[in-house]
């Protein structure tokens, strides 16, 4: 018998090879220790969260992208620069990357507005 047929801790989550199962079939490991639990619910929360917000932001972006010209556009884009600011404190997104949309952003409104 091999160490990981004797020790369940030692056991891999998923298995490679040739007898790999697919991603429906893979083994879920369950913590059994206390902490461990609670920070996969914590995880598992804040995944839905973050996907929740991620998705708004994109959508808030290709509002302002394809915004007809004038207020329609202004207000899209100080919606979408809300989330960005908010995105971006947070560190949902990195701080630059939140400045980075900012700034293509508002160049791709001017025209818009002006």
């Amino acid at each position: 018998m091999t160490l990981a047929a004797l020790s369940p801790i030692l056991r891999p989550a998923f298995r490679t090879g040739p007898s790999a199962r697919t991603d429906a079939q893979a083994e879920v490991v369950v913590p059994r220790i206390r902490s461990s639990k609670k920070r996969m619910r914590q995880t598992r929360a804040r995944t839905l969260q973050n996907r929740t917000k991620r998705s708004q932001l994109r959508t808030a972006i290709k509002k302002v992208r394809s915004a007809a010209p004038g207020a329609e556009a202004q207000q899209a884009y100080t919606e979408a620069v809300t989330l960005l600011d908010r995105a971006g404190r947070k560190h949902l997104i990195h701080p630059n990357t939140a400045a980075r949309h900012k700034s293509r952003l508002a160049r791709a409104v001017k025209p818009k507005t002006a």
